[in-house]
């Protein structure tokens, strides 16, 4: 009887051992780091000595005043939040060699973190540009008399902000990203935009405001009780500039600037009450969370109603794709210490958190999987849930 030929197919035959799957290196190692903690939060010291002045970037990377060289003398490094080492110094041409400490600095990061602009007391005034994948400075743009007490880039990278105090010479300046070029800086030559507090002065909503306020004005040397510009944040659609104007003294209420981009032409304008610590846009530019007199706040960007969030917060950022805020209040009831916490804004509900002090600067990671929180004393405090 003729053997019947079977289909190759059907053989079990051996076959070249494969891959079941492709795992990354961060992922194994993030495997095996959960299986020895407890907590979503990660601490680790990322910098010696104190810096008041930092930046985190959503690649987790801070940049920060420190004494590399010798001591008496700051330079401006970068450091890796992950690994805990320092990972780049920067300079510009005709720095000097002795920068003694306290000087005033302020810093920003791209949306990719490829870019850093930066100010600095020892360097000229002006903006000054970083690219950190080219390990590069790339020159300076916006030349400024008031240096900028906060800088602001947008999601996408299209624009860029400076605000300034100084009272009535405080301005807010919004530059515009140029044609993309290899070794060129993004932003160069005169803003888009620009905004000065007396012309903040003559809109409609102030004149009500000032009269509240007679007898602060009053009292300032120059008859104004505004100080200049503050805290400000691009919303993600990139078609609103939200920016404090600070108002002197110890108990004023500050007010949130509703600007048009990249023109900066007022929109609304907010009367907070308090002092206003922090801002941040929600995902779909419809909220914005802000922080005045410890109480954080909820404002709709549409009707400007306000209310006040069950919890008190200094410092707030919002995740880039889902409706939750990281905040850090300094402060608990019954208790001196501070905590860092997530939250719900759909819910208006807390699901996790855990106890920090001295925390500087917030920001989420680009993809949102991760949150950094860093503080003047250089640790950084990471929250990394198993699912995000």
């Amino acid at each position: 009887m003729p053997t019947r030929e079977q289909s190759p197919g059907k053989h079990i035959v051996p076959a070249p051992s494969q891959a079941l799957a492709v795992r990354s290196a961060a992922i194994v190692a993030r495997g095996l780091r959960d299986l020895a903690r407890d907590s979503n939060w990660l601490v680790k010291k990322v910098f010696s000595g104190r810096s008041s002045h930092l930046a985190i970037s959503p690649a987790g990377q801070v940049c920060a005043l420190s004494s590399l060289v010798r001591q008496d003398t700051e330079r401006i490094a970068l450091y890796d939040i992950e690994l805990g080492v320092p990972s780049l110094a920067l300079g510009v041409p005709g720095e000097t060699g002795q920068c003694p400490p306290g000087m005033p600095s302020a810093f920003a990061w791209s949306p990719t973190a490829r870019y850093l602009a930066a100010a600095w007391g020892a360097w000229q005034p002006e903006l000054h540009v970083f690219d950190l994948h080219g390990k590069a400075f790339l020159g300076a743009f916006g030349e400024f008399s008031n240096f900028p007490s906060r800088l602001a880039w947008s999601d996408t990278g299209k624009y860029f902000a400076a605000a300034a105090a100084g009272g009535r010479e405080g301005r807010l300046r919004l530059w515009q990203a140029k044609s993309e070029s290899p070794g060129a800086a993004p932003f160069a030559g005169d803003p888009a935009g620009e905004l000065g507090v007396p012309e903040c002065c003559e809109w409609p909503d102030w004149q009500e405001l000032h009269s509240l306020e007679a007898e602060a004005a009053a009292d300032s040397a120059d008859g104004s009780a505004l100080s200049g510009f503050g805290r400000s944040a691009f919303s993600p659609d990139e078609r609103t500039l939200s920016s404090v104007v600070e108002i002197e003294g110890e108990w004023a209420d500050d007010s949130i600037a509703f600007l048009s981009v990249p023109a900066l032409r007022r929109q609304q304008v907010f009367h907070a009450q308090g002092h206003i610590t922090d801002l941040a846009w929600t995902f779909d530019s419809r909220r914005l969370v802000y922080c005045s007199a410890g109480q954080a706040n909820v404002l709709a960007a549409e009707t400007m109603e306000s209310a006040p969030l069950p919890f008190g917060a200094e410092l707030c950022a919002c995740h880039p794709h889902l409706p939750l805020c990281l905040c850090f209040s300094s402060w608990l009831k019954n208790s001196a210490k501070g905590r860092l916490f997530l939250v719900d804004l759909n819910r208006l509900t807390v699901f996790d958190e855990y106890a920090a002090e001295g925390v500087v600067d917030l920001r989420w990671s680009l993809d949102g999987s991760k949150a950094y929180a860093v503080t003047a004393e250089g640790l950084a405090y990471i929250y990394e849930p198993p699912l995000l």
